[in-house]
């Protein structure tokens, strides 16, 4: 693994709220709201008007992706990203700090991360322990909706961290890159449902390894130290020196992984965004893992 040095990944609230305290929050430094719920349980855009992080923006996801696609969560292209984040008042030189509201402390929020990253962005950063966090921690929180200067932002794919289906098979044979899931066990051994669109059985790539999203973060929220994730990946026998490749269902929680290793000091984990949504529907019945299928058989 090529040592660089790298873009520090978390920031802390302490951190943020002096930089809000400061008015620093602008062209150089902008925060984005990045929570999504299911529509049925809240709306993450009511929540954020009715509070935030002062001066911070809401970054929809819903709206910066791909909406041609079949699938649920797909990139944008690069235009449609660029033109995006530049009405948030991001440049190519501005800190962007992500965070949302999920009670696990962190869920969507590695996911724009990632997205700024393979979209060329080196500077974002997550803000570690999320909104439940900073408001565990007293820190200020604000109904007003701030408006940003337009700025322009020129997004660059950087397709070495994105995966596409057809490389996915590839690498059944090839064997080039780890494939990691973070996808809870059930859902990826099979013996429980997918949650979200009809139709979606549980099951796992061939070859994957298991690594649920949400044991890279403490019990409070926090992700959990350099060494302890080292360590996570050493108990499962994936190599950080060597190619990976993070999968999950829709694209989101695999960016946990990539985050993870990241913190780690890897920073070239790719992302299969089409995951087990679009390798369901696409992939032969023998390039499908389910002891669900293996019990009824």
């Amino acid at each position: 693994m090529v040592q660089q040095v790298l873009y520090r990944a978390l920031v802390s609230s302490k951190w943020l709220a002096e930089c809000v305290r400061a008015n620093r929050i602008g062209p150089s430094l902008q925060v984005l709201d990045t929570s999504w719920y299911a529509p049925r349980e809240k709306s993450a855009q009511q929540d954020f008007y009715e509070r935030h992080i002062p001066r911070a923006s809401f970054f929809d996801i819903e709206e910066c992706k791909d909406k041609s696609s079949s699938y649920e969560l797909m990139l944008p292209s690069e235009a449609r990203f660029a033109d995006y984040v530049g009405q948030l008042g991001i440049s190519n030189d501005t800190h962007v700090v992500v965070y949302d509201g999920d009670d696990l402390g962190s869920f969507y929020a590695p996911r724009a991360w990632w997205m700024f990253r393979v979209f060329g962005h080196r500077t974002v950063s997550v803000l570690n322990g999320g909104f439940k966090n900073w408001l565990k921690e007293g820190h200020p929180v604000t109904s007003e909706v701030s408006r940003p200067e337009p700025a322009v932002f020129k997004a660059t794919l950087n397709k070495s961290l994105l995966k596409t289906y057809e490389e996915m098979v590839e690498n059944l044979e090839s064997k080039r890159f780890q494939v990691v899931d973070s996808r809870s066990e059930g859902r990826f051994r099979g013996t429980e449902p997918e949650p979200g669109k009809e139709g979606l059985e549980p099951g796992h790539i061939p070859g994957t390894i298991n690594m649920p999203f949400f044991n890279f973060l403490t019990e409070a929220g926090f992700e959990k130290s350099p060494e302890e994730l080292q360590r996570m990946f050493q108990e499962k026998k994936v190599d950080l020196s060597k190619p990976l490749i993070a999968t999950c269902r829709k694209g989101v929680t695999a960016c946990h992984i990539a985050l993870a290793a990241y913190i780690c000091g890897k920073p070239d984990v790719a992302v299969y965004d089409g995951s087990w949504s679009e390798w369901f529907r696409r992939a032969p019945p023998e390039y499908k893992v389910s002891e669900r299928k293996r019990s009824t058989a």
